[in-house]
């Protein structure tokens, strides 16, 4: 479950089902806010990018992992410097660079009958 998809059911439809809710708050509200509002041209760019070269292809597959990466400790002489958590879920934008990678390597199989099992 994608953190939207989880944000929808838990806050907004639960508002629509109980006003009195916690959590209440408008669908237009929560689309008013300021983040949601920055990141939406970029999310129609994305959206909205055709793959028609096969090296765009190639290189959208290598520069988009196919999973998440694991959570990175920096370390320093057996110190910890600094701890990140995997945190593809939390990125908005996260969802539709899966969709772009996968259009990437659909173009890929299908118009040049590659094998895309290296990329997976």
């Amino acid at each position: 479950m994608s953190v939207t998809d989880y944000t929808i059911k838990n806050f907004i439809l639960s508002s629509w089902t109980n006003p009195q809710s916690p959590h209440s708050f408008s669908a237009t509200k929560w689309l008013k806010l300021p983040f949601s509002k920055s990141i939406k041209p970029i999310r129609a760019w994305l959206a909205e990018q055709e793959i028609r070269d096969r090296a765009f292809a190639h290189r959208l597959c290598r520069l988009i992992p196919s999973q998440c990466p694991f959570e990175r400790e920096i370390k320093f002489f057996d110190h910890v410097l600094v701890s990140i958590p995997p945190l593809c879920k939390l990125n908005p934008l996260y969802d539709d660079l899966m969709m772009l990678r996968f259009r990437a390597l659909c173009y890929l199989a299908d118009e040049w009958n590659e094998d895309i099992s290296p990329y997976c």
